[in-house]
């Protein structure tokens, strides 16, 4: 009997949370131009940083690869 009247309790505190959150007002989505300038930024800050990684990985490569020892006779 008490494990019927604890599934009953569980039962009705989850169905009755649903119909909570359902009836809950929604905010109104707001459109603000400081996301749009602030995606532009992060944009460009992205293809700069895309610029340098790929100018260090050249300058890694030519590095790693010029003999710049001389031969010894």
């Amino acid at each position: 009997m008490l494990r019927r009247t604890v599934t009953a309790m569980a039962t009705v505190a989850l169905a009755g949370a649903s119909v909570a959150a359902q009836a809950a007002p929604q905010p109104a989505p707001r459109l603000d131009s400081s996301i749009e300038e602030s995606s532009e930024e992060l944009t460009s800050t992205h293809w700069v940083l895309i610029v340098l990684g790929g100018i260090l990985l050249v300058w890694g490569i030519i590095e790693l690869t010029d003999d710049d020892e001389p031969e010894s006779p």
